[in-house]
């Protein structure tokens, strides 16, 4: 036997099914489908975590515990105290001034400042927010913090 000699085995290839193309065919009528329900419908998917329409056992099961209430959450736009060197002694630097400097760029963001890095100057901050080092090393050099 060559190889060009070989043949598919008796049976093994077989001519795939037609479906929907009569009843003589075995499959004409309902094409396999079955009768009615939504799997027999033209353009029928259903979602894995469908459950026939009774009602989800995410929304069955009794929910616990504390809800994240995203409204509530506030965003700071934050400046850290070495950067703030850039404004000249015995300033008052506010969130008007940090925008015109453009150290902060959205129109009405609250402002933490931070205290990273070194402060050299004596400045009267003013911010909606502190940390505790930031605090402290402006009050170091002899400067002020308020709280808007």
């Amino acid at each position: 036997m060559k190889l060009n000699e070989l043949k598919p085995a008796p049976g093994s290839k077989r001519k795939r099914k037609r479906i929907g193309r009569g009843n003589g065919s075995g499959k004409g009528g309902t094409a396999g489908r079955g009768h009615k329900g939504q799997k027999s419908r033209s353009g029928a998917s259903i979602p894995a975590w469908f459950e026939g329409g009774q009602m989800p056992l995410v929304r069955r099961v009794p929910k616990r515990g504390p809800r994240r209430i995203a409204h509530k959450r506030f965003e700071y736009d934050v400046v850290n105290i070495e950067t703030l060197n850039l404004f000249e002694d015995e300033l008052e630097v506010n969130p008007e001034r940090l925008r015109e400097a453009g150290i902060v760029k959205r129109k009405n963001a609250l402002i933490k400042i931070l205290g990273d890095g070194e402060l050299n100057k004596k400045l009267k901050v003013c911010a909606h927010r502190f940390s505790k080092t930031a605090i402290e090393k402006i009050e170091a050099q002899g400067g002020t913090v308020e709280v808007i």
